[in-house]
């Protein structure tokens, strides 16, 4: 099994999602927010479920949707983790969303 890492900046905007869902329909926050969380759950038996995001610095960099929204993250297999990168819209750029060295 696989550790998954949520990191900060996937925190974030997963706090933003919620609160800007909230602030019309609570109850859909909060199934939406559970459902991208039950989503990355599966990545703990499947890690390399998402496509895979060409970027030149890193390989592994994978994608996943849940509804409207894309689950961005990496996956260290030699690590046996994943970290979680960005959630964001499905409408929006990744690379705009992605901090990446």
């Amino acid at each position: 099994m696989v550790k998954v890492n949520w990191t900060e900046e996937s925190r974030y905007w997963l706090n933003y999602i919620f609160r800007y869902i909230a602030s019309d329909n609570p109850t859909a926050a909060i199934n939406t927010v559970n459902g991208i969380y039950d989503k990355v759950q599966i990545l703990q038996n499947f890690p390399e479920t998402g496509y895979k995001y060409q970027h030149p610095s890193i390989k592994n960099i994978r994608i996943i949707l849940h509804g409207h929204y894309r689950i961005a993250y990496l996956y260290r297999e030699k690590d046996n983790e994943i970290d979680v990168l960005s959630v964001f819209h499905g409408k929006m750029e990744v690379r705009n969303y992605l901090r990446l060295s």
